[in-house]
C-alpha cells in the first residue's frame, strides 16, 4: 500500500500538481527538522522545478515498512545556476537523493533527504 502510495506521491511532484499535493503530504510537514508546513514544503518543491526547468523524479529504490518509506531517487537535469552552492549553470548532471519519510495519518510528516554532493562535484571537476 505504501509502495502506491509513494508512487502516485512521486507521480504528483512530476506533475508539478501542486493543488493535489495535499493528499500526499500533512499540513505540518517537517524537511530535515525544519517545520515548512505544506505551504513551505510546496514553495521549496516550486522553486526546485524553476531552478531546475528539467527535473523530473525517477524511483531508484523503494522500500516501505509502516510508518516509513526509504527510496533512493535518481536525477539527470540541468539546474539553471547554481545547485548546492556549485555553479552548474545548465550543464546536465547525474545524482542521487536518500530519502526517509514517515508517513503519520495516511500522509508524509517527516521528511529526511541527503543529496550525493560529491558526484556532481565529480563531474564538474571541483
Amino acid at each position: 500500500m505504501l509502495h502506491a502510495f509513494y508512487r502516485d506521491y512521486i507521480d504528483c511532484l512530476n506533475r508539478q500538481d501542486w493543488d493535489q499535493l495535499g493528499r500526499y503530504v500533512a499540513g505540518d510537514v517537517r524537511h530535515n527538522g525544519r517545520l515548512l508546513g505544506l505551504s513551505g514544503y510546496r514553495s521549496m518543491l516550486v522553486k526546485d522545478f524553476e531552478d531546475i526547468p528539467d527535473l523530473l523524479f525517477k524511483i531508484d529504490r523503494l522500500a516501505c515498512e509502516p510508518p516509513l518509506i526509504a527510496a533512493r531517487l535518481k536525477f539527470d537535469c540541468s539546474p539553471k545556476g547554481s545547485f548546492l552552492g556549485l555553479a552548474i549553470n545548465g550543464r546536465r548532471i547525474s545524482f542521487a537523493e536518500n530519502v526517509f519519510y514517515e508517513v503519520t495519518n495516511g500522509k508524509i510528516a517527516d521528511v529526511f533527504s541527503v543529496i550525493d554532493k560529491t558526484a556532481i562535484e565529480d563531474q564538474i571537476g571541483k
